[in-house]
């Protein structure tokens, strides 16, 4: 259901289970061991998540499953769901999502839980449908559409639950970068090899500040920040960044 690759300081994830990459309990192990190995490795600075299949991103839940499930089993898996968002979520890894296909229901909240979002231009859904099964997003995806687009926005796209596509998921802050249908693979992959030859412990850091420090009052999130930029300071990669600068060369970060 996934393969892995690694190229230096990059790790690639891609979603293979035809037809639509819709999940299930059996999808989530395979994906939390994934995430478990290479959050254990420390050469990774970021992850690229994204599909082998053309049409889809991830589908979200698998209905005939889900709609034969007990109760029970449709507990675990949704419990599963979320256990994998928060993994990525809080990942000392920069996680990356290249969406090129279509982007549904649980699809998204995965999306959502990664920290940055790149799509193509071509034509494909995405969306939060689960109203439309009388349902409503349990994997965490209306607090973080919140945090993407806003409170306003993010209640129009999940109570009608009607999908748009890329282009207005740009326009409205979900995706972070739109890419041209015919180079957009390989601007996604150069996007997240750039980024992987980042200073791991800052931008990690920068993770954590983000995740901290979100809610609080602006003191609160002042203070936090003050606190964790004082953690850089004494860092090889913070020496060497500028090092660098002065001798006007590329930096070459731990």
């Amino acid at each position: 259901m996934f393969t892995y690759e690694k190229i230096d300081r990059l790790g690639i994830i891609s979603i293979d289970k035809s037809p639509a990459n819709s999940y299930d309990v059996h999808f989530f192990k395979e994906f939390e061991t994934v995430l478990t190995s290479i959050e254990n490795d420390t050469d990774i600075a970021v992850v690229l998540l994204k599909s082998a299949i053309p049409k889809f991103f991830c589908a979200g839940a698998d209905i005939k499953v889900f709609a034969n499930n007990t109760v029970e089993q449709n507990n675990e898996m949704i419990a599963m769901a979320n256990k994998i968002a928060k993994m990525m979520s809080a990942s000392s890894k920069i996680v990356v999502a290249f969406l090129n296909g279509h982007t549904l229901g649980g699809g998204l909240e995965l999306a959502l839980a990664c920290d940055i979002r790149l799509a193509s231009n071509k034509k494909f859904l995405i969306g939060l449908s689960e109203v439309k099964l009388g349902l409503m997003p349990g994997n965490g995806g209306i607090p973080r559409l919140v945090n993407a687009v806003g409170p306003a926005t993010a209640f129009e796209i999940v109570v009608s639950g009607n999908p748009i596509d890329a282009v207005e998921a740009f326009r409205i802050g979900l995706v972070h970068k739109l890419f041209s249908e015919e180079t957009a693979e390989e601007e996604a992959l150069n996007y997240a090899t750039n980024l992987s030859k980042g200073p791991k412990i800052a931008m990690t850091t920068v993770k954590q500040t983000f995740a901290e420090g979100i809610g609080k009052s602006t003191e609160d999130f002042l203070k936090l920040e003050t606190e964790k930029v004082a953690t850089l300071y004494d860092t090889h990669d913070a020496k060497e960044g500028f090092l660098s600068f002065v001798e006007k060369r590329e930096p070459k970060f731990l």
